[in-house]
């Protein structure tokens, strides 16, 4: 069998509905690098070349703020810029609050969400999707919270699914992809070693690799993140748009929505994305420092509270640096005695948020952004790793 590719359309023995009554055209996949194409029926999780990520054909008009009125309260509602429509598994994510903070800095409370992370927002997609695919297993890979997240839609969607995760991942975050129904596969290793083993499994037949990082649907997903920020915001984005980047699955999103925006004449000038990395693990960052277009040399997995961002090869890195600088934005990275105070500061404004999630905070909370209007996302929730020590 050729790498990345598993046997198309294989079913499963569960019983559920035919969803062949509304399923509507997929677009095809293609790889960013060599312009490879992927049937969009096929269950290759990756580029058959090169064995990158790959991207979509999909170039959507987004609505008018005057057509939203009255539509569905959940990120379904931004369907024009959606690749799948008439969903099926919902569990009424997006459409999260967004509170001031100081300064012109508002907080978006992506930790609400129903698993408690931003991560539902590609996940919804990846188990629609799998439902029209009909792979005999899903499996993901994930430090935990993208784990979480397809765990649940796909308990929602009646699909079986095996989670790999480094054995060291918060107690919590394991407890919650337990209750989900999940098979737990726990690598012993870091976050790449975890993305490896999971890599392996994904080349088996039947098997639908649900990956927030390769599959282009995710990104689809977090997109809608700028989408509501537009739409609350009145029909503008802030001056800058500040997002924690491991593998970049948000900022990469924010990038498709605001060239969304822009191209259809709904916004009349592109917010600058800030890419935020704990020091600890900055890869990008430091690539950033150079002047470089892909990484440089090679940056040790080293221990940090932001863990979720703790990526020293993130996939995507090349269309990562890309976005940043296209926006006229920059690399931000923040220490751990940073994550620490941000985490209580937080707190204090009755705003308990993980650890990797307050690392926005942490790097524009002591005026880094010289008075412009800002977001910054607020990720997961603090009950899934508790208060950083120290």
């Amino acid at each position: 069998m050729s790498p990345c590719h598993a046997a198309p359309s294989c079913r499963t023995a569960i019983n559920r509905p035919n969803y062949s009554a509304f399923m509507t055209p997929l677009p095809d996949r293609f790889c960013p690098t060599d312009g490879i194409r992927v049937p969009a029926a096929s269950l290759a999780w990756c580029c058959p070349s090169c064995r990158g990520p790959l991207d979509l054909d999909f170039a959507p008009t987004p609505a008018p703020l005057k057509s939203l009125t009255g539509r569905v309260n959940s990120l379904w509602r931004y369907a024009e810029c959606l690749p799948l429509a008439t969903p099926s598994v919902s569990l009424g994510e997006g459409r999260t609050p967004l509170v001031g903070l100081k300064d012109g800095i508002q907080a978006k409370l992506d930790f609400l969400m129903p698993t408690l992370s931003f991560k539902d927002r590609g996940a919804v997609l990846l188990a629609e999707l799998a439902l029209r695919l009909e792979p005999q297993r899903v499996i993901a890979d994930s430090s935990g919270n993208a784990g979480t997240a397809v765990a649940a839609y796909c308990a929602r969607a009646a699909l079986p699914c095996t989670v790999y995760v480094p054995a060291g991942t918060s107690a919590k975050k394991l407890e919650q992809i337990g209750a989900h129904g999940a098979q737990l596969h726990l690598v012993d290793g870091d976050r790449e070693a975890t993305a490896r083993t999971a890599r392996e499994a994904a080349d088996a037949d039947g098997v639908f690799y649900a990956s927030h990082v390769y599959n282009p649907y995710f990104l689809h997903g977090t997109k809608t993140y700028v989408h509501e920020l537009w739409e609350d915001l009145g029909g503008r984005l802030p001056d800058v748009i500040v997002v924690p980047v491991g593998n970049g699955t948000l900022l990469l999103g924010a990038a498709l929505a605001v060239a969304e925006l822009h191209a259809a004449g709904l916004i009349d000038r592109r917010p600058a994305l800030h890419a935020v990395q704990s020091a600890a693990v900055a890869p990008l960052a430091h690539a950033w420092a150079e002047g470089a277009d892909d990484l440089i040399g090679v940056t040790p997995a080293a221990p940090t509270f932001a863990e979720g961002i703790a990526i020293p090869h993130p996939p995507r890195a090349r269309q990562i640096l890309r976005a940043v600088r296209n926006s006229g934005g920059a690399f931000l990275t923040v220490t751990e005695d940073q994550i620490r105070h941000a985490q209580r500061d937080l707190a204090s404004r009755g705003l308990y948020v993980e650890s990797t999630g307050v690392a926005c905070w942490a790097a524009v909370r002591e005026g880094a952004l010289g008075g412009r209007t800002a977001v910054v996302p607020l990720c997961g929730a603090g009950l899934k790793t508790g208060l950083a020590a120290g």
